[in-house]
């Protein structure tokens, strides 16, 4: 039962050996040199070439390389009797709570504004907002989206969340479903969005839910760029509804040279950094996953794929 890394956009090499030091009798193979395909039953993927599964007459576990599957699941070639499962690290969830911390801080702060100040030569002392006056929307508040709204609340912002389902957090409101979306929005002084990528999110942060914003609000996206219509953010931001946003993704990466983004200077652009995934922490539960499809034990973090997470 061999493992297959299929993933053309990674360096596959870290993986292998962080998996090898702790279970080095895994037949461990990488794509596109994988030997016979009727030998794997196992991949661990990533910006996987469509089709790719039909060549696995005997797959029964895909594993993505990060938390996010919405990719994965376009691929018609899954085949029925596989089970897909993602990563759930630790340091991801730290990682992303890092970044929108930084995010949401440097709003708050008003250093984008002194960042301008600084290009004009100017001083010019602006007061600030203190954060326990200011109220943070998480939208989705999954394993990650609840662990970022918990420390924001530990920092002191109000904090509120928004769930597709009922959810009960320590000291934070979450409004639940449709009807009670426009709620959460009127609330979100600024807002993360987190959701998973299905597709009933995509295209959710449009004219019609960034427009319910309160005046000034800030967006900062660290979930997938689908989530977004660019062109309506830009306007909101151009008419001086919203103040700005922070953009981890956007929905072509690398974001094109041409881009309005870039020159927009209300909108803060990285490169697909929130939270990247570490072979070394992630090795072990893949390996467990690994032995676990071999004894056919229920495996971990397993994905609904209806649901799409």
């Amino acid at each position: 039962m061999a493992l297959s890394l299929i993933c053309p956009t990674k360096d596959p090499v870290p993986w292998v050996a962080a998996i090898k030091a702790i279970s080095p009798d895994i037949d461990l193979r990488i794509w596109p040199d994988d030997g016979d395909k009727a030998d794997v039953s196992f991949t661990l993927v990533w910006a996987q070439p469509q089709g790719i599964f039909a060549q696995y007459p005997n797959l029964k576990v895909i594993a993505s390389m990060g938390a996010g599957v919405d990719n994965l699941l376009q691929d018609s070639s899954i085949p029925d009797q596989a089970t897909v499962v993602r990563m759930v690290d630790p340091r991801l969830v730290s990682q992303m709570g890092d970044y929108v911390l930084a995010a949401v801080l440097n709003h708050v702060r008003q250093f984008p504004d002194y960042v301008q100040q600084q290009q004009a030569h100017q001083w010019q002392p602006m007061q600030p907002r203190n954060i326990d006056e200011v109220t943070v929307g998480v939208m989705g508040v999954g394993q990650i989206g609840s662990a970022v709204a918990a420390r924001l609340r530990r920092l002191g912002f109000k904090v509120v969340g928004w769930s597709r389902r009922a959810k009960v957090l320590a000291e934070i409101h979450v409004f639940a479903g449709q009807d009670q979306l426009s709620s959460f929005l009127a609330a979100s002084e600024i807002l993360i969005c987190l959701l998973p990528l299905t597709a009933e999110t995509e295209n959710i942060l449009n004219t019609g839910t960034l427009g319910q914003l309160p005046q000034g609000a800030y967006v900062v996206n660290v979930a997938r760029g689908k989530h977004l219509v660019e062109e309506d953010l830009l306007s909101l931001i151009n008419n001086n509804h919203l103040a700005g946003a922070c953009l981890d993704v956007c929905r072509q990466e690398p974001l094109p040279q041409d881009h309005p983004f870039w020159s927009q200077p209300k909108i803060t652009i990285t490169p697909h950094i929130a939270s990247l995934t570490d072979p070394v922490s992630v090795a072990p539960q893949i390996v467990d996953n690994y032995r676990r499809m071999i004894t056919g034990q229920l495996l971990l973090n397993w994905v609904d794929r209806q649901q799409g997470y």
